[in-house]
């Protein structure tokens, strides 16, 4: 005679695994308070696996200590949190990061690097449980999500929106704002051109001063009668837009366009 089938109710369930923690902040003080309330928070339930005081110290824990999260602070004495997020979230099984900072004019960049949650100093129990919940979600469903591609954040009338370098055309500075050209709408960004060339990676070319193109986007390359000297030869890009070659960039464009 057989037994009673085994009890399958949600009670019986094993109850997932904690989230491992790891806290990076340069003042020992917020790394006690950051531990304090993630062992208070009871769902999700989350331990804190380790702590450091500095970006390289955080790196070799994240070498040899296996994490689920990252709560790491952006301005950090000898480095910026941002490098280490991104360089964190190119690694195979990258743990997830939060940012926890004093300031909050860092947002916008911090998602461009796949951040979690962006929380600001002094933390409130109630965002750190949330932003748990969102990682313990995020590990749930994604097991095996792979490192997103790059992306430019932008800011559109309110909305946050992550534009795939893989969808940018151009840039081009104008006074003092640079104009995003993607293939689904332009916004203006209120960075550095030269700062927003670093992030785009290879594929981009300089061809002006004042504009960076991706050579995927290219259809031709004319002299266009009636422009001034130093920039009578253009781009024409697949959108049907023009921008300026400039003398000194002309070589390299050329072949370029040559070797594609």
């Amino acid at each position: 005679m057989t037994g009673a089938p085994p009890d399958l109710t949600a009670s019986a369930l094993p109850a997932p695994p904690p989230l491992t923690v790891l806290i990076v902040d340069d003042e020992p003080l917020a790394r006690l308070r950051l531990r304090g309330l993630v062992e208070a928070c009871a769902e999700p339930r989350a331990v804190v696996v380790g702590e450091a005081g500095t970006l390289a110290d955080a790196l070799r824990q994240i070498d040899v200590t296996r994490c689920d999260l990252v709560l790491l602070d952006i301005v950090m004495p000898g480095g910026n949190g941002l490098k280490l997020a991104d360089e964190i979230r190119r690694r195979p099984d990258a743990p997830r990061v939060v940012f926890v900072s004093a300031h909050g004019e860092h947002a916008l960049r911090a998602f461009e690097v796949d951040a979690a949650d962006y929380l600001t100093k002094p933390v409130r129990r109630e965002r750190l449980q949330a932003a748990l919940l969102r990682v313990a979600q995020r590990r749930a469903h994604e097991p095996l999500a792979s490192v997103a591609g790059p992306v430019i954040v932008v800011s559109d009338r309110g909305r946050v929106l992550r534009v795939p370098v893989s969808e940018v055309l151009y840039l081009k500075a104008e006074l003092k704002y640079v104009t995003l050209c993607s293939v689904r709408g332009n916004w203006l960004l209120d960075e550095a051109l030269a700062d927003l060339e670093q992030r785009l990676g290879t594929g981009f070319l300089r061809v002006h001063r004042n504009a960076v193109v991706a050579l995927a986007a290219v259809r031709a390359l004319a002299r266009r009668a009636g422009d001034e000297a130093d920039e009578g030869w253009q781009l024409q890009l697949v959108n049907g837009d023009w921008l300026a070659v400039s003398r000194r960039q002309l070589p390299a464009v050329r072949e370029l366009l040559a070797a594609r």
